[in-house]
């Protein structure tokens, strides 16, 4: 056990490193609050709350800038069977940008096996579809007699398939996943054009620390990798008061900084918020960025769990 927790914090360290690298921006959603949505990009979390979980997350980027991303996220997944070994799960996924709409759509499988008293590895597969919409007429364009302009994409559906594994306790997690393997076009804003995507590579860690009986400390970290660009880097840290009040700050490695709060409600609830401010010459032209999420835990049968864990 010890030799395992000795491994996790190594590769941890191995992140902060790395994430010395400048950030790009990238072609997948954002997400400030990824710490309690992990379930959208490593499918290997899922079923790994113990007991049915549920999520809904609201994202609207840049408030102030017209066509700037629009962020909604539904996930829903619970381990299944008397040993709880499989995890199910769904994820929906929509996100607008400029004249482009997306809707993803894909279905979780988990596999856990006990590595210890308490440490687990679960590996995860995902799959399901992207559906892409393109409205040129909503979009700004340089050449009104660009031939691409007069043919919108209308309900393009792409398959998707990705895998993630997740190594975990009741303490910290650390996981590796690739959301989607399979590359199709997306809208790009930068050079208002349809392109390939790339494949996105995400790495996510944290550590729970008792400070006392009444606060937690968790520091995390999401990097991400996509070819042929630099590594993009979210780092945060979140106090946990009296099991219900929870503050936080992140930062987004040359891209903006974040304020976060949430609240567990009615014993099964949680609700948090967050406010990103750019860090870039972006923040003249926009009053940031807001991000809502609700949580939903169903109560865990066994006594011994007396609060909702803190990842």
């Amino acid at each position: 056990m010890r030799k395992s927790i000795k491994n996790i914090k190594g590769f941890l360290w191995l992140l902060f490193t790395f994430s010395g690298l400048n950030s790009l921006a990238q072609q997948n959603p954002e997400y400030t609050q990824y710490m309690y949505n992990t379930i959208t990009v490593n499918p290997g979390y899922t079923g790994s709350v113990g007991t049915l979980e549920a999520n809904l997350l609201l994202r609207k980027q840049w408030v102030g800038i017209d066509g700037a991303p629009q962020t909604g996220t539904f996930g829903i997944h619970s381990p299944v069977g008397a040993n709880k070994k499989v995890g199910l799960g769904l994820n929906i996924i929509s996100d607008d940008l400029g004249p482009s709409t997306e809707q993803t759509l894909t279905g979780n499988m988990s596999y856990t096996l006990d590595l210890g008293v308490s440490t687990k590895f679960a590996f995860g597969v995902k799959a399901g579809a992207r559906m892409l919409n393109i409205d040129w007429s909503k979009g700004r364009f340089y050449n009104g007699n660009d031939v691409l302009l007069n043919n919108n994409v209308d309900n393009k559906i792409m398959p998707t398939i990705g895998s993630g594994a997740y190594m975990y306790s009741d303490r910290w997690y650390v996981g590796l996943s690739v959301p989607s393997f399979l590359r199709y076009d997306f809208y790009d804003d930068i050079k208002e054009s349809v392109v390939s995507d790339k494949l996105h590579y995400y790495l996510i860690g944290g550590y729970v620390f008792d400070l006392s009986d009444a606060i937690k400390f968790k520091p995390s970290v999401l990097l991400k990798a996509v070819e042929g660009a630099p590594f993009a880097t979210d780092f945060s840290a979140n106090f946990l008061l009296q099991e219900k009040v929870t503050l936080g700050a992140s930062y987004r490695m040359d891209d903006s900084v974040s304020a976060l709060v949430g609240l567990q409600f009615a014993k099964d609830f949680f609700i948090g918020y967050s406010f990103d401010y750019t860090t870039t010459n972006l923040n003249k032209y926009n009053d940031g960025t807001h991000e809502v999420i609700l949580r939903y835990q169903m109560p865990q049968k066994s006594t011994t769990i007396k609060s909702p864990r803190f990842f």
